[in-house]
């Protein structure tokens, strides 16, 4: 399955009422270049474009689609797309393989599709902020970028508070998979491995469709030194019940869940801060080589939790030999105690805190400053 024009398009289709106005009006204020081609049976404009009745009256086969209509006229219009040419479809209806009356539904749907992409059911869809294209009926808080991490999850809101960080992380691709009834994580995946502007990717895991898929595009992340993390949830009885209901996600038990993220060398984090926080670590480093680390501080205090923390976490804090003592040393003032976790670096004392970091020469290095 091809994602190039759904994730990269120049002309995009939208179906349906307000949320397809709010694609219509969120595109242009990303500065998306390409067409726009908003389609609704009675309405003569949309936003200030012209709009058509039917796909049949479209300029051509549209790279991607906007779908906000109901379930059953998502069926309807996902077949008509496929059999225009169109390039692939975010499906924004929900109500289908989630609900009790709705499996057969997403079987429709899917045999609509055939080989046409489709994201969702039930799910927002995409916001590509490398080139500026937007498949997406809600606020976000991204803006264009040059390069950034891509933020994959089948939970829309999720990836929607994502991009309301405010913690420096660029976000390069953010895509909602919903209900996974065609397209799941790994063609997610599959899709930006070659984008050299990806320097990492983001997971927020329900469930796992495709394992033997998966592993494959995971292969080729790595062959490329893209770092994969995630996040998985649904790990309680209770999130595994709301998982079902939520995206019709079967999220499995959560220490087999956490054995086959580790056998294919994807790191687990715990929270969405600390899948932020790592994302920040893998855009400006890359992949890590080991678990060795540094923490430089301005207190005891913190050097002390920075310690307890790493006793609880598979890091490690190396000894520094004797050169390296010697060197940092020469780059602070005799009030600084030089070790490691407790570098610690006195408001008194000044560092070149550059010298420093080089010296060590660890995997990551943690500065605690006061600002």
């Amino acid at each position: 399955m091809n994602l190039d024009r759904l994730f990269r398009p120049k002309t995009v289709a939208v179906f349906g009422g307000r949320e397809a106005d709010e694609v219509v009006r969120q595109s242009k204020q990303l500065g998306f270049q390409g067409e726009i081609w908003p389609v609704h049976p009675r309405h003569a404009e949309v936003a200030g474009q012209r709009c058509y009745r039917c796909v049949d009256e479209l300029p051509g086969a549209p790279d991607a689609s906007f779908i906000g209509v109901n379930r059953h006229q998502t069926i309807e219009v996902v077949r008509a797309l496929r059999e225009a040419g169109a390039g692939g479809a975010v499906c924004y209806a929900s109500g289908f393989s989630e609900s009790q009356d709705g499996t057969g539904l997403q079987a429709a749907l899917v045999e609509a599709a055939r080989e046409m992409p489709v994201l969702g059911p039930n799910c927002y869809g995409m916001i590509n902020y490398l080139d500026g294209a937007l498949l997406w009926p809600d606020q976000h808080g991204g803006k264009r970028v040059a390069r950034g991490v891509a933020l994959f999850a089948q939970s829309s809101n999720v990836l929607l508070n994502l991009t309301m960080q405010a913690r420096g992380l660029p976000i390069a691709y953010v895509l909602a998979l919903g209900n996974q009834a065609q397209t799941d994580m790994s063609e997610a995946i599959r899709a930006v491995v070659s984008d050299d502007r990806v320097t990492a990717v983001g997971l927020h895991i329900e469930g796992f469709r495709d394992i033997p898929a998966l592993e494959q595009v995971v292969r080729q992340a790595h062959h490329r030194n893209l770092p994969l993390v995630a996040i998985k949830a649904g790990g309680s009885d209770r999130g595994a019940t709301l998982a079902l209901s939520h995206t019709a996600s079967l999220a499995g038990k959560d220490r087999v869940a956490g054995a086959l993220l580790e056998r294919l060398g994807i790191p687990r984090v715990a929270s969405l801060e600390s899948l932020i926080e790592t994302l920040k670590i893998l855009h400006v480093h890359g992949p890590l080589a080991g678990s060795d680390i540094s923490s430089m501080s301005c207190s005891g205090g913190e050097a002390m939790l920075m310690a307890d923390a790493a006793d609880t976490r598979r890091v490690s804090f190396p000894k520094l030999s004797s050169g390296q003592k010697q060197r940092v040393a020469d780059t602070v003032t005799d009030l600084v105690r030089v070790s490691n976790p407790s570098i610690t670096i006195h408001s008194t004392g000044t560092m070149r805190r550059n010298s420093t970091v080089h010296t060590v020469r660890c995997s990551v290095v943690v500065l605690i400053c006061r600002s």
